[in-house]
């Protein structure tokens, strides 16, 4: 059918329409830009107090990178690359600037049990070399399992150290069970000793470092900026991620309590919440994979203080969500088709930089 002029007019109009419509959430050259080029899985990344950065890669390796060169950190312990597993997230200490301690986590073979288990160690480093090294804290026993390591590293504003590890792929024995690691939320002092008011401190035959418990597998942890309250995210199955308040001594209901299904479809339990557990203040389904999140306490982007940004993994995107009362209110989709997002971070600039899968480290360039 041939068109008549005005008609061809008005279909390019539509056309046009529609393709600014479809680029405007994707990622453009004009909304981030490459820091830190050429990273495989940058797991984990945190800023020193020159501005330069320390980065994790999944495989192995330890970066340092300052003004534009990549150098490798010798000396790092035994790391095991096992599915999930690997090299994973690094934190400073708050007052590193005096002490120079830095924290990471790892998937560590140590231990008489084949396989390895979510291990935090503390460091300095001196030379590029890794000096002073202590194991602070090893969940036990390894596991063969490839998946739900955890290992986000927190610190909160009376300075304990809080990190996470996953349920290990063992949802039925550990979550639930304050004797056994993994599945949980623990805090330790910044040596690694125990807090004797940690929740089960004083409670026989459990692991007194637990904070919290009823997990899945948490790889998003963060102080937030004004209440000083640690806040996560982790994985459900298929649907369900959460959005988590940690609160001492708290279940959070893993896996008697879940939003999501098993991958094949059927059902894991009928309860969505139960007396005595807590519900998350935000969930997610279909799962979106999160991984890293952070806070915004700048005033760079306009009208997003307060907000808090998670990444995921399964739908190549940074989620800004908008809070009101610890609750999202709205969601918008920044920096979508980049690549798998794992970590991120709120530079000491204010600006927010953004680890990406296969590609790097971007920094998130505010509206013009």
């Amino acid at each position: 059918m041939k068109l008549k002029y005005s008609q061809y007019i008005i279909l390019l109009i539509i056309s046009i329409l529609a393709c600014s419509q479809s680029k405007k959430q994707k990622a453009s050259s004009d909304t981030y830009q490459i820091i830190v080029p050429d990273l495989n899985i940058p797991w984990g990344f945190t800023f020193l107090p020159d501005n330069s950065m320390l980065i994790t890669e999944k495989k192995g390796e330890l970066i340092h990178f300052k003004d534009g060169k990549k150098t490798l950190i010798q000396g790092l312990p035994d790391i095991e690359i096992r599915g999930q597993g690997g090299f994973m997230d690094i934190e400073i200490h708050p007052d590193y600037k005096n002490n120079g301690w830095i924290y990471f986590s790892y998937a560590s073979p140590e231990g008489e049990e084949e396989g390895c288990n979510t291990a935090i160690m503390r460091a300095k480093i001196e030379n590029n070399l890794l000096v002073n090294k202590a194991l602070i804290y090893k969940a036990s026993p390894n596991s063969t399992k490839g998946q739900h390591f955890g290992s986000r590293i927190a610190f909160d504003k009376d300075g304990y150290l809080f990190f996470t590890i996953g349920d290990r792929g063992d949802r039925d024995n550990n979550p639930q069970d304050i004797s056994k690691d993994c599945g949980k939320v623990y805090r330790l002092h910044d040596d690694g000793k125990i807090p004797t008011d940690n929740p089960f401190y004083n409670i026989s035959n459990t692991k007194t470092a637990i904070f919290s418990l009823g997990h899945r597998n948490p790889q998003g942890m963060k102080k937030h900026p004004e209440t000083g309250e640690i806040w996560t995210h982790e994985h459900g199955p298929k649907g369900g991620d959460e959005i988590n308040i940690i609160k001492s001594g708290k279940n959070y209901g893993w896996p008697l309590v879940t939003y999501g299904v098993n991958y094949i479809g059927t059902k894991i339990t009928d309860n969505k919440e139960l007396p005595g557990m807590e519900s998350p203040i935000h969930y997610w389904v279909p799962s979106i994979a999160p991984s890293g999140m952070a806070f915004i306490s700048s005033d760079i982007y306009t009208g997003w203080k307060g907000n808090l940004l998670v990444g995921s993994l399964k739908f190549e995107y940074v989620s800004r969500c908008i809070l009101k009362d610890n609750k999202v209110i709205k969601e918008e989709k920044l920096l979508e088709g980049l690549g798998r997002v794992r970590s991120l971070e709120q530079g000491p600039d204010g600006y927010i930089y953004v680890g990406i899968e296969k590609l790097g480290i971007v920094k998130l360039i505010p509206e013009k």
